[in-house]
């Protein structure tokens, strides 16, 4: 066992040993190898084994380390000679990488959440500002919407894998905005890929802005926005659609424009859970990008679902859904009015940018760079009404 101290390769410095307290290995969901012990991983070490598959499958190996950080990767697979060569693998990728998964909270039975930071995209943006997650059953695990870059993407698969080693059958998005989907890429591996879901013109709206979408994140990011990429939906939703993860089941839902023309909730009637996407944010200025009033519209519906926990597209989770939909009503009805007001009055854009929706300025956080925004948006469209 290797004790002593490491070379970080990135300060050239010392610091204290990694060692991996846990590794699991399974088989097409089924447990293979369970190792709990300090095992150095400072000299690359590798652990051998093997089995005699009965079938092609698919390998999933998570190594955890003892400053709590996790390593997971999928592959497919056909006999012991690969899966030996697999573990020497990864276990010298913990050390290297020492990639560390995203903090996900479990808000019901099955359903965890990473809550995105209130950043602006604008100054500051690191790809971690929407709530994305997953969600649990039987059989298999729905993702739901997957961060602002590939690397998030990563970190978020990171954390699953260390809570299941069932298989992702579906990435869902709940639109098409850059911080919900530029993770998707991350969960395509050598394994059987997920079905990716969305609205029915999430392909269209996706291709339209693609390229604007990629040539801002890299000059956001830099080298941080390495592999990130738009994977578009395969499978669609026009209305209402179901999806069984064993024991339980998605119901999805498309909507009308609103906050986007892209939107899609998902309730799980499990846990009485509904991810809203960007239909509701808490806390953080709502930023529009369709059709206010088709926003309202959709704001008196949400209210009549049964939801007993609502996980916002940003913002903390809530058990009083209907008291945030309202405060997001106030805000979007405040600034459709201003605006209104404003273009009525004769007042440019500029001026109207100033009055509009003042009165909601205490309310929210990022309001005078998101507020601003959203008149600029919505000025020209109410200007010719």
């Amino acid at each position: 066992m290797y004790t002593g101290l490491q070379r970080d390769r990135n300060t050239n410095g010392y610091r204290p040993a990694f060692f991996n307290d846990k590794i699991d290995v399974s088989y097409n969901a089924k447990p293979v190898l369970a190792a709990d012990s300090a095992i150095g991983i400072g000299e690359n070490p590798c652990i051998q084994f093997g089995f005699v598959a009965d079938q092609p499958g698919a390998l999933q190996v998570v190594i955890r380390d003892n400053h709590g950080a996790t390593f997971g990767q999928s592959l497919a697979v056909g006999g012991w000679m690969r899966l030996i060569r697999v573990a020497c693998l990864l276990a010298a990728a913990a050390a290297q990488v020492g990639a560390a998964p995203l903090r996900v909270d479990q808000v019901a039975p099955g359903v965890y959440v990473h809550i995105g930071q209130h950043k602006d995209v604008e100054e500051g943006y690191d790809g971690d500002i929407a709530n994305i997650g997953f969600v649990i059953g039987t059989e298999a695990v729905a993702v739901i919407d997957t961060g602002g870059s590939y690397a998030v993407g990563m970190a978020l698969k990171e954390a699953l894998r260390a809570i299941t080693a069932l298989p992702v059958r579906y990435v869902i998005n709940t639109h098409g905005h850059p911080d919900h989907v530029f993770g998707n890429a991350a969960f395509i591996g050598a394994g059987p890929p997920p079905r990716f879901i969305g609205h029915a013109g999430l392909a269209q709206a996706m291709a339209s802005r693609g390229d604007a979408y990629l040539r801002n994140l890299k000059k956001q990011l830099g080298d941080a926005a390495d592999k990130s990429t738009l994977i578009p939906p395969g499978e669609t939703v026009r209305d209402l659609r179901t999806l069984d993860l064993g024991g339980r089941k998605l119901e999805l839902k498309a909507w009308p424009d609103a906050h986007t023309n892209t939107d899609v909730t998902v309730f799980d009637a499990a846990s009485g859970t509904l991810w809203t996407g960007d239909l509701l944010f808490v806390e953080r200025t709502p930023a529009v990008d369709g059709d206010v009033r088709g926003w309202l519209a959709a704001i008196d519906a949400l209210k009549r679902v049964p939801a007993a926990i609502t996980i916002p597209g940003h913002g903390p989770v809530t058990r009083d859904k209907n008291r945030a939909l309202e405060r997001e009503r106030a805000y979007l009805a405040a600034l459709l009015q201003d605006v209104r007001g404003g273009i009525g009055k004769g007042e440019s854009m500029t001026e109207t940018m100033e009055t509009a929706a003042a009165a909601e300025r205490g309310r929210w956080q990022l309001f005078d760079a998101v507020n601003r925004r959203n008149v600029n948006l919505l000025y020209p469209k109410l200007e010719w009404e």
